[in-house]
C-alpha cells in the first residue's frame, strides 16, 4: 500500500468530534431551519419560498402557478432539502385554519380543518395573497442585504422588508434542538396600534412606551379559527416574560328542541384542534361510559362555518355535560406559549414589547436604506437633467459639436472637454432625441427638475431627523391596517380561577336583563335615557317569538348575582360573568351560564356584594308563602346550586330580597290586594325549609311582588295596561302575616290585572317593559300620588301589555338621544295635566282621580281581615314538622 495514504490518516478524539458536530447540526437546526427571524417572521424555507414566488413573478395579480413549479424552483435555487418539507410549509401558509392572514393563495385542495391533506404538488396551484405583497415591498430598493445561495448561483435575501409584524399576526411554531418556539396569532389592527403608539410617545412625548400600555390596546391573541380565552393571567405572563399558559375553550350554545331534548352545538374551536379527531374521542367517551347523556354526534359543518351538532337525551344536564367535554376532550385547550425567535441569528426569549421594538427597528434600517436608495435615484436623475436643460440652452453649439465629431464616443469627450458635462450627462445629451427640442419637452423636463428638488429636499429631512422617519413609518403601516385589517375573532373570556381577572374589570353600574324564555344580557346603564311619562319609550331588544323581558335591574359589576329558580334552587354567578350586548341584541341564554336542571327556571334574582352574617336572604313564592334564611347559608354556593327552599306542589318562587332582619315586608297580588307585616314575624331557618304563610289568597288570585320598607317611601303600582300610581308605604298599617289583606289598587277591566309593584322615592327611576321587548324610562316624581283604593294614571302607552318594571336610582335625568321614537304626547308635567289623565268612573260619581270615599276606603270593606283572625298564626304556618329537611 502507498506511505502516501497512511500519511493522511489523522487521528480524532470521537468524543470531541462527536460533540462538535452536533453542536454545529444543532445551531444549523436553530438558526437555519425551524425558529423565525424576529424582524419579518419567517423561517428560512418560507422567507425563500416566498422569494422564489416574487422571482417568478407569481403575484397576486397574475395567474396560479402549480406548485410542483414553485417547489423546484425553491429546492433548485435556495433551499436544497426534501420537496416535501417546501411544500408542506407552502400549504401551511396557504391555509387560513393555521395562519391569521394567510401569505399564500392556494387554488386546490389544500387540506381541511379535520386534518386532511393537501392534494399532491403537481395538482394544486398557489400564487401569493395581497398581503403577502407587503412583506416583499421596497424589495428592490436595496432595502435587505443580499447572500449568495447555496452554490454561489443566485442570490437571496437575508430576511424581507416585512411592512406588515408578520411574528405577531401570524405567530410561529417550530421545534429545534434543546429548544422550542409557539408563538400564538394576533389581530392586525391591535398590534399596527401598538406599533403607532410607541412611535407616537417618541415623536410626540420623546419617551419609551411601557408594556402595560401596550396590553390596553393589544388585548390578547386573536385565533383564526376563534374561540374564547379564559382569563388574562395566562396572557399576562406570556407578554410580560415571553412563557405562559393560555387556556381557549370552544364556542358552545345550548339548544332546547321543542320536542323537549337539548343540544350542544360547537361553532368554533380551539387553535390547532383537529375537528375529526375530536369528534372521535367524544364518540370514544360515549362508548366507554366515561361521559353518559349523549345519543348522537353530527358534523354540520360546511362553507359557512363549522357546526358540531350534540344531541343529548331527555333528561340529560346539558351544562353537566359540556363540562365534562371540557374536562376530557380538547373542546378546553391549552396553548403553551414560547415567544422565542432569533435575534442577531441567536435564539432569545422575547416578551411583547422586545418583539415590537425589534420590528420597528428592522422598519427603521428598512425605510432608511429604501430613503437613501430614492435619494441616490432622485440626485442621479436630477443631474442629468441639470445637463439636458444646459443643453437646451446652447442647443446650436452642443449640435454643432456632435456633428463635427467623428463617433459618439468623441463627441462625449468633446461635450465633456468644451462645455463642462460630466459623462452621465454627456451620454444623455448623445442619447437625447429630436422631440425634446420642443418648447412642451423643455417644460417637463424642467417640471420633473423641480419635482425631483422638492424630494431630494423630502428624503435628507427623513434621513436626517428620527423622528420624521418615525412618522413615514407609522403612516405607512397604518394605511397596510386600514387596508387589511379586520375584527377580532378570539373573544376574552373570564376565569373564575383568574383572580387577575378581576382586578382587570372596573367597578361600575351595569344593567342586567332577562328574558321570559331565558336570555339574559349585562348593558352600560347609557343605553337607555330619560322620557317624559306616557312616551312610547325606545326599542329594548330584539326578542324571539312569544318571549319578552321579565328581569330589568341595576347593580355593580363585581356583586354577586343569586338567581333563584321555580323549583326553590339558587345559583350564584358575578354581574361582570354576564356576557355584554348591545341594547337590541338577545343575549345569552342562561343555560349557557348556569347549570339549571331539566325544565328549571330562573324566577327571581337578587344582588349582594357580600356574605354578611347579620342579613338574611327573604324569599316570597306564588301561593304565599314566605321564608327568611341567613346569607351565609349561601356562601359555599357549588355550579350546580343550591337548594333554597322546599316547594309545594303547583307554587314557585317569585321574589327575593336582602335584608338585614328588621324591615317592613309588603305583598301584593294580582287581583290588587296587600298585606305589610314585619319580617321579625318570620323566624330565620335553613335553605331546606318550606317556610311560613305570608297572605292567605282568594281563588285565583296569586302573589307578584314583594317589596320592603327601606327600598322606597312610596309604592308604585302598574298594571298589565301601562296604568300606575304612586301610594305611600305608610298607608299600608302593619298587620299580622297571613291574612288576606287590604287593598292596594282599584283594578277595572280596561287597566287590566296588577303587574308589579315597587317601593321608591320621588328622585328615583323606573322602567317599563313591555311583551313585546319596548322599554321606557321615566322619572317617578311624574306619577301621580294616590290613596290606596285609587286606579291611577297612565305611565306608558301600551301597544299590547306591560311584563314587568324595574327602578332606576341615582341617575341623573338626560336627554333623548338618536335611537328614541319621538312622542307627540308628552305633556307638561304640571299636577293639572296629571289629573287630565287619571281615570274617572263614569257611573259611581266619584272623583275623576278616581279615589274611592273614605268610607268605601274603610279597611273591612277592601277585604281586610278582623284583628281575631289576623292573628292566629296556625291558621297560615306550616308545621314545625315541615319546615326543616
Amino acid at each position: 500500500m502507498d506511505d502516501k495514504v497512511f500519511d493522511r490518516i489523522e487521528e480524532v478524539d470521537l468524543k470531541k468530534k462527536m460533540e462538535d458536530s452536533y453542536i454545529d447540526y444543532a445551531m444549523s437546526v436553530i438558526a437555519s431551519r425551524a425558529l423565525p427571524d424576529v424582524r419579518d417572521g419567517l423561517k428560512p424555507v418560507q422567507r425563500r419560498i416566498l422569494y422564489s414566488m416574487i422571482e417568478l413573478n407569481n403575484g397576486p395579480d397574475k395567474p396560479h402557478r402549480k406548485c410542483a413549479r414553485i417547489v423546484g424552483d425553491t429546492m433548485g435555487k435556495y433551499h436544497p432539502h426534501g420537496d416535501s418539507s417546501i411544500y408542506g410549509a407552502l400549504v401551511t401558509m396557504a391555509q387560513d385554519w393555521n395562519m391569521r392572514y394567510t401569505l399564500v393563495d392556494g387554488h386546490g385542495n389544500f387540506g381541511s380543518v379535520d386534518g386532511d391533506g393537501a392534494a399532491a404538488m403537481r395538482y394544486t396551484e398557489a400564487r401569493l395573497s395581497k398581503i403577502s405583497m407587503e412583506m416583499v415591498r421596497d424589495m428592490n430598493k436595496d432595502t435587505v442585504d443580499f447572500v449568495p445561495n447555496f452554490d454561489d448561483t443566485e442570490k437571496e435575501p437575508t430576511v424581507l422588508p416585512a411592512r406588515i409584524p408578520n411574528l405577531l399576526i401570524n405567530g410561529a411554531s417550530g421545534i429545534a434542538v434543546g429548544m422550542a418556539t409557539n408563538i400564538p396569532t394576533h389581530n392586525l389592527r391591535e398590534v399596527v396600534g401598538a406599533v403607532v403608539k410607541i412611535i407616537n410617545n417618541q415623536i410626540e412625548e420623546d419617551r419609551e412606551t411601557t408594556l402595560d400600555e401596550i396590553m390596553q390596546i393589544i388585548k390578547g391573541p386573536d385565533f383564526p379559527t376563534g374561540a374564547e380565552i379564559l382569563g388574562v393571567r395566562g396572557i399576562e405572563d406570556a407578554y410580560r416574560t415571553g412563557r405562559g399558559k393560555i387556556r381557549v375553550r370552544a364556542i358552545t350554545n345550548i339548544e332546547t328542541l321543542p320536542n323537549g331534548k337539548s343540544q350542544i352545538i360547537v361553532t368554533e374551536l380551539p387553535y390547532m384542534v383537529n375537528k375529526a379527531r375530536l369528534i372521535e374521542k367524544i364518540a370514544e367517551l360515549v362508548r366507554d361510559k366515561k361521559i353518559d347523556g349523549i345519543t348522537g354526534i353530527n358534523d354540520h359543518s360546511n362553507r359557512e362555518g363549522m357546526r358540531i351538532v350534540i344531541d343529548l337525551r331527555r333528561d340529560a344536564n346539558a351544562n353537566v355535560i359540556l363540562n365534562q367535554l371540557y374536562k376530557h376532550t380538547q373542546l378546553q385547550d391549552t396553548f403553551g406559549v414560547i415567544m422565542l425567535a432569533l435575534v442577531d441569528n441567536q435564539p432569545k426569549i422575547l416578551n411583547l414589547l422586545d418583539m415590537l421594538k425589534y420590528y420597528i427597528q428592522h422598519q427603521e434600517e428598512v425605510v432608511t436604506r429604501r430613503t437613501q436608495y430614492d435619494l441616490n435615484k432622485a440626485q442621479e436623475r436630477a443631474h442629468i437633467l441639470e445637463g439636458l436643460l444646459k443643453a437646451l440652452d446652447i442647443i446650436d453649439e452642443v449640435i454643432h459639436t456632435i456633428r463635427a465629431s467623428a463617433n459618439t464616443a468623441e463627441a462625449k469627450a468633446n461635450l465633456i472637454s468644451r462645455f463642462g458635462f460630466t459623462d452621465p450627462q454627456a451620454q444623455a445629451i448623445v442619447d437625447m432625441r429630436l422631440r425634446t427640442l420642443t418648447g412642451l419637452e423643455r417644460e417637463k423636463l424642467q417640471a420633473e427638475y423641480d419635482e425631483l428638488q422638492a424630494k431630494i429636499i423630502e428624503y435628507k429631512k427623513i434621513l436626517s431627523d428620527r423622528k420624521l422617519l418615525l412618522g413615514v413609518i407609522r403612516d405607512e403601516i397604518s394605511e397596510i391596517a386600514e387596508k387589511y385589517g379586520d375584527d377580532r375573532r378570539t373573544r376574552i373570556g373570564y376565569d373564575v380561577y383568574d383572580i387577575s381577572t378581576e382586578d382587570l374589570i372596573p367597578q361600575e353600574n351595569t344593567v342586567i336583563t332577562m328574558s321570559r324564555l331565558g336570555y339574559i344580557k349585562r348593558m352600560s346603564p347609557d343605553n337607555f335615557h330619560s322620557q317624559n311619562r306616557g312616551g312610547k319609550g325606545i326599542k329594548g331588544m330584539q326578542t324571539l317569538d312569544n318571549d319578552y323581558i321579565e328581569d330589568l335591574f341595576m347593580t355593580m359589576s363585581h356583586d354577586y348575582l343569586m338567581f333563584f329558580t321555580n323549583m326553590g334552587r339558587a345559583y350564584t354567578l358575578k354581574a361582570y360573568e354576564i356576557p355584554e350586548a348591545g341594547r337590541t341584541a338577545r343575549g345569552t341564554a342562561i343555560v349557557n351560564l348556569l347549570q339549571l336542571l331539566p325544565d328549571e327556571k330562573i324566577t327571581a334574582v337578587i344582588a349582594i356584594s357580600e356574605f354578611r352574617e347579620d342579613q338574611y336572604i327573604f324569599m316570597a313564592t306564588k301561593k304565599g308563602i314566605v321564608k327568611k334564611t341567613p346569607v351565609p347559608a349561601f356562601r359555599h354556593m357549588r355550579k350546580t346550586g343550591l337548594a333554597a327552599i322546599t316547594l309545594n306542589n303547583g307554587d314557585d318562587l317569585i321574589e327575593v330580597k336582602y335584608t338585614d332582619g328588621t324591615q317592613d315586608v309588603i305583598l301584593a297580588t294580582r287581583d290588587g290586594m296587600s298585606i305589610r307585616f314585619n319580617e321579625k314575624d318570620v323566624r330565620p331557618t335553613g335553605r331546606g325549609s318550606m317556610g311560613v304563610r305570608g297572605i292567605a289568597l282568594r281563588n285565583g288570585d296569586e302573589v307578584v311582588a314583594m317589596q320592603i320598607r327601606q327600598q322606597g317611601e312610596y309604592l308604585l303600582f302598574v298594571t298589565e295596561n301601562g296604568i300606575g300610581k304612586r301610594t305611600l308605604f305608610d298607608d299600608f298599617r302593619i298587620q299580622t302575616r297571613g291574612g288576606v289583606g287590604i287593598k292596594a289598587i282599584n283594578l277595572r277591566e280596561n287597566t287590566g290585572k296588577l303587574i308589579g309593584m315597587k317601593a321608591v322615592n320621588s328622585e328615583d327611576e323606573i322602567m317599563l317593559i313591555t311583551k313585546g321587548g319596548i322599554i321606557i324610562r321615566t322619572p317617578v316624581k311624574g306619577i301621580s300620588v294616590l290613596k290606596r283604593s285609587a286606579t291611577g294614571v297612565k305611565i306608558m302607552d301600551v301597544m299590547d301589555s306591560v311584563a314587568g318594571i324595574a327602578k332606576v336610582v341615582g341617575e341623573d335625568d338626560e336627554d333623548p338621544e338618536s335611537g328614541e321614537i319621538p312622542d307627540e304626547s308628552q305633556t307638561a308635567e304640571d299636577e293639572d295635566d296629571y289629573k287630565s289623565e287619571e281615570f274617572a268612573d263614569g257611573n259611581s260619581g266619584e272623583p275623576a282621580s278616581g279615589e274611592v270615599s273614605d268610607r268605601k276606603a274603610n279597611e273591612s270593606a277592601s277585604g281586610e281581615l278582623s284583628d281575631a283572625n289576623a292573628d292566629e298564626h296556625a291558621s297560615g304556618e306550616i308545621s314545625e314538622d315541615n319546615r326543616e329537611e
